[in-house]
């Protein structure tokens, strides 16, 4: 029943594969590497076989039990596969048995690990999938759907280079990345030396020390235009902890700048819902009563944290630091000049 499951999984990432619009038309080879990367953390070719794959591919075409009946063809002009019809995916594809059984299998593989320092950032995915999973185990269990709705959030373009970036990651192996900023015209190509991914707002990000600039940059995966490993080494900065890094954090941004002491005031109902799911994880409450919640934490001051405070509009005011009261000021300022 394992190599059932793993043929149902590998089915998945030749799917996705095959749906990859940055890399189009992979070869066999291709496909060898995709599925021994997601299943294994290699691709070194010494799992899965070339004979495999082509029967993967056989079987997402013709097998009538499985029922994909996938569009796939060859391309002699660009050497490699690909789907007929550009909007088929084996996800619009309700699932049957096997399919969850693998799916399940999976999951709890997965589960077996969400505490460990290298899938922590996956967690909340993690815990979605066996949540899931633990609601209903019925295939076609409609009130999963009638009573149960998940946050739908459509899949970010760059996490195809997850498992690369992993890899890396783990073998200390350097990154040639093509990387295009918002704002430029063009890509610029750098060595850079992943140290760590972080998920913010269903988005990934990629940490990792610049050659050139000689510093930590922070590098968003859907802005990536191509990447490739190396065989190059790299040692990690002897500055660099991973489990600090992000420790005065608000979101992603990074700033040269100490983190300040910030102390919020809100109304108790907006009190209630802040003590139950922490803006940070510095913060502690000072004052509390009938009326407001007096909270203090320490933080960069950055734009994502300024954002966050405004979506509070007047349930929020800040007390200190001054320059942060400025900065939120200034932005409501500006808002009502809109009107």
């Amino acid at each position: 029943m394992a190599s059932n499951k793993h043929a149902l999984l590998r089915y998945r990432i030749i799917d996705k594969r095959l749906r990859n619009k940055y890399k189009p038309f992979p070869t066999i080879e291709a496909l060898m590497a995709a599925c021994e990367e997601a299943l294994y953390g290699s691709d070194m070719g010494d799992v899965i076989s070339k004979s495999t794959i082509e029967k993967d591919l056989r079987a997402m075409r013709e097998d009538d039990e499985l029922a994909y009946h996938a569009p796939i063809k060859f391309s002699k002009r660009e050497k490699g596969y690909f789907y007929e019809n550009a909007d088929y995916s084996i996800d619009d594809i309700p699932l049957n048995d096997d399919d969850l059984s693998a799916i399940q299998f999976a999951a709890r593989t997965l589960y077996q690990f969400r505490d460990n320092d290298m899938f922590k950032q996956f967690r909340f995915a993690i815990d979605k999938i066996f949540n899931r999973m633990n609601i209903s185990s019925e295939v076609k269990d409609e009130a999963i759907v009638q009573y149960v709705q998940f946050d739908q959030v459509d899949a970010a373009s760059g996490s195809e280079y997850l498992p690369m970036v992993l890899s890396s990651i783990k073998e200390k192996l350097k990154l040639m990345v093509q990387y295009q900023g918002f704002g430029k015209d063009v890509p610029s190509e750098n060595c850079i030396h992943p140290y760590l991914l972080k998920e913010y707002k269903h988005r990934w990000y990629l940490i990792a020390y610049h050659e050139g600039k000689n510093k930590v940059i922070t590098y968003a995966l859907d802005r990536i235009v191509k990447l490739e490993s190396t065989k190059a080494h790299y040692v990690v900065a002897a500055d660099f902890n991973p489990a600090t890094f992000f420790k005065y954090s608000f979101g992603i941004t990074q700033i040269d700048e100490a983190p300040m002491d910030v102390e919020l005031l809100f109304n108790a109902v907006q009190g209630a819902y802040i003590k139950s799911q922490p803006l940070h994880a510095s913060q502690r409450i000072v004052e509390e009563n009938s009326t407001h919640v007096r909270l203090a934490l320490t933080v960069n001051i950055t734009h994502e944290f300024v954002e966050q405070l405004l979506s509070y509009g007047a349930n929020v005011k800040v007390l200190a630091p001054e320059k942060l009261k400025h900065l939120v000021l200034d932005k409501l300022s500006a808002a009502l000049k809109q009107y």
